[in-house]
């Protein structure tokens, strides 16, 4: 999709604060608010929005431990069903299907080190069809950004 200036400022205004007022990023680019919305849905419709999101800080909710566990399979024939399994433990936020030495890599949030060995015991190696699984801890996030626009 083609987008121009004015639809990068709009992009740009709303990554910044996705709550702005229409009207306000009307008055910043320099056009009506009725030519916002127009644009705005042509830009959803196009699906280059995908969503509009609030984001939680984990930590103060006490997650404080975020780790990223590589899982191998015994075959990818039962990929589906280890999909499912995941999609039911909460602690998990991202899950990816990968090439290289994992099938599967997820992120998960945990509330300390303990709970994330918990994770690991109750939830994820007793998932029929993995083989084994690889835990890497995040020491810290060094950069949290949107695809630059």
């Amino acid at each position: 999709m083609k987008i121009d200036g004015i639809d990068k400022k709009i992009i740009r205004s709303l990554i910044k604060d996705a709550r702005i007022p229409i009207l306000s990023i009307a008055r910043d680019v320099g056009i009506s608010g009725a030519a916002i919305h127009q644009r705005l849905r042509k830009l959803e419709k196009s699906e280059l929005i995908d969503s509009y999101q609030m984001k939680i800080n984990p930590k103060a909710l006490g997650y404080t431990t975020v780790a990223f566990v590589g899982v191998f399979l015994e075959t990818t024939a039962v990929l589906s069903s280890i999909i499912k399994r995941i999609k039911e433990i909460k602690e998990v936020v991202e899950c990816h299907y990968t090439s290289g030495n994992f099938t599967i890599f997820i992120k998960v949030l945990c509330k300390d080190n303990e709970d994330l060995m918990l994770l690991l015991d109750t939830k994820i190696k007793i998932i029929n069809g993995v083989s084994k699984f690889e835990t890497f801890i995040s020491l810290n996030q060094q950069i949290d950004r949107q695809i630059h626009i």
